[in-house]
């Protein structure tokens, strides 16, 4: 039997319940969203204890923030991610659950090595408080180890996932099968670095943004805002640099039959990075002033890059014909009407405290006093 008839035997029977299309457009787009708050969290330890240990007035105070935005942006990249990865199940269930059961004990480890990340987060952020501080700077460098860790088993999983031409080796040895779920089989550092390097620059990016979004704050100190904002755009411009050559790297190391190189969709991306490269240059001298409009393209580089990827997923599997547009449909009105009003009202429900929350932060209270 052809790999190719395997690949879509191993499919859900009962087929999906709407057509493909709508779930690979939301997998996208929350992926996006959700690696932009990985990235988030990522950076944010770093630069936490980084500053930390740097022991300024200023260093202090911004590491101070971070710590506390670091415990909301990794809750929300937790939240985030569970989108993704289940409209993943949904249209290329043959290639996770098999990477999965591969690599289970990885898989599983993953969830200890987020929930240990948010405990020594926690640890980290909470003991900020007090005057003693004295040794829990080692649960920053924790955080941002366990994270990075994360990122790993995440990354073999979906590298693994793309090979199933490779299933059958490394899983039958001979007579001998490797049922142990400890191994890891493929790994690309120069993919893992391409997703780890942004969370500099988008950490820069937030750091800009902290810097205009309180500088009508009368109760905020305006030098030490305007220091945040610089140091977040020297930071995101050298990591884009950064993210560049990985780019690149990555870029030539990928199997020459897949033709990716002249995709319009990888160049798409592309474009949208070197935008904002240039925004970024722009900003190096008014990182307040073009803080907004650096998120904005930082946003639209990030979804150009979830975009090529999922073009290059398909371009992956394509070799085995292995398409989501063929999946068994079995139209069910009501669960996806279910879906996209609970997707409505979430958006409805949440307006409300987002602008709350919005107004008090940018503006304080009406006595001035911080929100």
């Amino acid at each position: 039997m052809e790999l190719s008839q395997i690949l879509n035997g191993l499919r859900d029977p009962m087929g999906v319940p709407f057509y493909p299309w709508l779930f690979q457009v939301l997998m996208v787009l929350t992926f996006a969203l959700h690696i932009i708050f990985v990235n988030l969290a990522i950076g944010g330890s770093f630069m936490a204890f980084y500053e930390h240990y740097k022991k300024g007035e200023n260093n202090k105070k911004l590491s101070g923030f971070l710590a506390r935005a670091s415990t909301v942006n990794l809750s929300s990249a937790v939240v985030l991610g569970v989108a993704p990865l289940l409209f993943v199940q949904v249209i290329y269930d043959p290639f996770w659950y098999v990477s999965n059961l591969l690599s289970a004990w990885w898989a599983v480890g993953f969830l200890c090595f987020v929930t240990a990340a948010f405990l020594a987060l926690y640890a980290f952020y909470l003991k900020r408080k007090s005057d003693n501080m004295k040794g829990f700077g080692f649960f920053g460098v924790v955080t941002f180890v366990l994270l990075l860790l994360a990122g790993f088993v995440m990354h073999l999983l979906t590298v693994q996932s793309l090979e199933p031409a490779q299933w059958k080796a490394w899983y039958l040895t001979g007579t001998m099968m490797n049922t142990s779920g400890t191994t890891i089989y493929d790994f690309s550092i120069s993919r893992y670095l391409h997703f780890i390097v942004p969370s500099f620059a988008i950490t820069g990016v937030f750091m800009m943004l902290y810097g205009w979004f309180f500088s009508n704050r009368k109760d905020m100190d305006k030098d030490y805002l305007h220091w945040v904002a610089v140091s977040g755009a020297k930071m995101a411009l050298w990591a884009t640099i950064v993210q560049i050559i990985v780019g690149f790297w990555w870029l030539f190391s990928l199997p020459t039959a897949l033709k990716f190189t002249t995709n319009p969709f990888l160049w798409i991306g592309a474009i949208l990075g070197v935008v904002f490269f240039f925004v970024l240059m722009a900003a190096q001298n008014a990182p307040e002033k073009y803080a907004v409009l650096t998120a904005l393209f930082a946003f639209l580089a990030v979804l150009g890059m979830s975009v090529s990827r999922e073009v290059l997923r398909m371009a992956y599997l394509g070799k085995f014909n292995y398409s989501i547009y063929t999946y068994k449909l079995n139209l069910h009105w009501g669960s996806t009407a279910l879906f996209l009003l609970t997707f409505v009202m979430g958006i409805i429900v949440m307006a409300y405290p987002l602008t709350i929350a919005w107004k008090l932060g940018r503006y304080g209270t009406a006595n001035g006093e911080g929100a």
